[in-house]
């Protein structure tokens, strides 16, 4: 077909020149005037190709043209690959005296071939004028805005170049900030050798002379002794009594140095500081967002279903008081119980697995590791190991332990202190005080009560109102209050963004945006659960654990819908 397209042509075997040649001649490099055109076939043809033309029964109904109203008709034709269907071709043929189109094979085809159809089924017209030029106008305004979006593509990259320095110089901090923490922690520690190794010293040196001056006194005894028998009953009395005593403080010397042994230093490094070290995965991680791109939107749950939980043990000495809960990586719960001394592990199905005894009240709980929990008591916190049972391991001594609240939260333990907070490595250094008042204005409307963390904000529940979000610096960055609110003790973050807020004296549980924006009450007075203390979202099951701030043997899993 393709040959038949052409209007003139140089053929061997023949000086004659015509304007139009016949298609199928010059296949067989023949010259032949072309006096047809045949519109389905998209050929011209001479008057002998014509007439046989006319005599195969499949081409009988051709439309056949003479050239000067095919030219007149300003035929074109355009054939090009289906972009869905590699192996079909589409032709279309257009006339100003009548409109044909032949599709080969016959088949129309829609954006991305949603809706295929024969193209006979399809009425076609001529295009006008003004559709042209709205075409045109529509084909400019497009190519300016896919030229504008390249301009602004090659100024992000120009951007995206500026931000890939600056988090390279981020890095390069980090890791400087990292020597140089390690560097203090050095000469901290050589400082505390070399004070220790003088005290030790000195102690020993003092231990020395001692004991040289008590062999003195010894071998003043022994000569005493040769000449003793020489002397009256009163000398004797009184040197026997002398001698003695010499004697009773050098055995007694002798089993203090002997109880001591020999000293031996060693250096015990801090587990934690190793661990963290040696553990990390990575420095940090790249993250890329639209500008324009929006943080996920806080959902407005509804209660669905709300369940008791029994904890009370038959051991338990008296009511429980379940202070606070904390979830395991596996999806299983544990809590504490303030009035027994107790951390209890609950199994997938909230039944008591395990627990473990302490000596003072429980107040919060938060996990520390996969396999390592944090548990706020007076004035220390204890961490527990948590693989297949509950075993005690170190604690740290804080300040304001008779104070709820505790979080963790990058590798840190913040910790209310009734007035403020104060953040704590793990090992139990203070790394800072965020104290209440900043710049005489209070932070928090009351006193800080419990915490939750999500990235590197906390939400402080502060007994008033409301409460108050924290970034991982300590500065404010929004406040959560609403007048359904009074007394709020507990608080979490659901994996979305939703703040829940509980009212101690309120009977209630309220929902906020992580911005501040009221969402609506979840749990409200009518019903019936009286105070409320702390919360904790499961996400996995889509459900608030609920702690009441009094004697009370239950857990409440208030289940949630959208």
């Amino acid at each position: 077909m393709a040959e038949g397209r052409g209007f003139t042509s140089i053929r061997d075997g023949s000086d004659a020149d015509f304007e139009i040649v016949c298609a199928p001649c010059g296949e067989d490099n023949i010259r032949e005037e072309a006096v047809k055109f045949c519109v389905e076939c998209n050929q011209y043809l001479c008057t002998a190709c014509a007439r046989y033309h006319r005599r195969i029964a499949a081409l009988k109904s051709h439309k056949l043209l003479d050239t000067d109203d095919a030219k007149i008709a300003s035929v074109s034709a355009i054939v090009t690959n289906c972009p869905y269907h590699l192996d079909r071709d589409i032709e279309i043929a257009t006339s100003a005296i009548a409109t044909y189109v032949t599709i080969f094979p016959m088949y129309l085809f829609s954006r991305a071939c949603e809706s295929v159809k024969n193209i006979e089924d399809v009425t076609t017209h001529f295009v006008q004028q003004n559709e042209i030029q709205g075409l045109q106008n529509e084909t400019k305004a497009v190519r300016d805005q896919l030229i504008a979006a390249n301009k602004k593509k090659q100024k992000n990259v120009g951007s995206f170049e500026e931000q890939r320095n600056e988090i390279l110089r981020n890095i390069q901090d980090i890791e400087r900030n990292v020597i140089e923490h390690i560097g203090k922690l050095k000469r901290e520690a050589v400082e505390s050798l070399n004070k220790r190794y003088s005290e030790i010293n000195s102690e020993m040196e003092a231990e020395i002379t001692l004991t040289v001056n008590t062999i003195t006194e010894v071998d003043k005894s022994t000569s005493m002794l040769q000449n003793v028998s020489n002397l009256d009953a009163r000398q004797q009395f009184v040197q026997m009594k002398l001698i003695q005593r010499t004697v009773k403080d050098a055995k007694k010397l002798f089993e203090e140095n002997e109880s001591k042994g020999t000293r031996v230093g060693r250096f015990i490094e801090n587990a934690d500081l190793k661990t963290v070290l040696t553990t990390a995965t990575e420095l940090g991680r790249l993250e890329t967002m639209n500008k324009t791109q929006k943080l996920p939107t806080p959902k407005q749950y509804k209660m669905k279903s709300k369940k008791e939980i029994k904890v009370r043990m038959p051991n338990d000495s008296t009511d429980c008081f379940i202070s606070d809960t904390c979830q395991l990586h596996d999806g299983t719960i544990i809590l504490t119980d303030f009035y027994n001394k107790k951390v209890k592990w609950l199994d997938a199905n909230y039944n008591i697995k395990c627990h473990c005894g302490l000596k003072d009240s429980p107040r919060d709980i938060c996990c520390t590791t996969q396999d390592e929990v944090a548990v706020k008591m007076d004035n220390k916190v204890q961490f527990i190991l948590v693989d297949g049972s509950l075993a005690l391991l170190r604690y740290i001594s804080i300040d304001g332990g008779c104070y709820w609240g505790m979080a963790y939260i990058a590798g840190d333990l913040w910790v209310s202190t009734g007035s403020g907070i104060n953040v704590y490595s793990t090992s139990g250094t203070l790394l800072k005080s965020i104290n209440n008042n900043v710049k005489d204005q209070r932070i928090f409307e009351s006193f800080p009560q419990h915490m939750a963390a999500i990235g590197e904000n906390v939400f402080v529940a502060n007994s008033g109102n409301g409460a108050v979000c924290l970034g991982k610096d300590g500065t404010v960055k929004s406040q959560l209050r609403d007048g359904k609110l009074k007394n709020t003790h507990g608080v979490c973050v659901s994996s979305n963004g939703t703040v829940f807020l509980s009212g101690f004296s309120s009977h209630n549980i309220v929902m906020f945006s992580g911005d501040g924006k009221y969402q609506g009450e979840l749990l409200t007075r009518e019903i019936g659960l009286k105070n409320l203390g702390s919360l904790y979202c499961d996400n996995k099951r889509n459900c608030l654990i609920l702690t009441r701030h009094t004697r009370c043997d239950s857990i409440y899993i208030l289940e949630m819908c959208d």
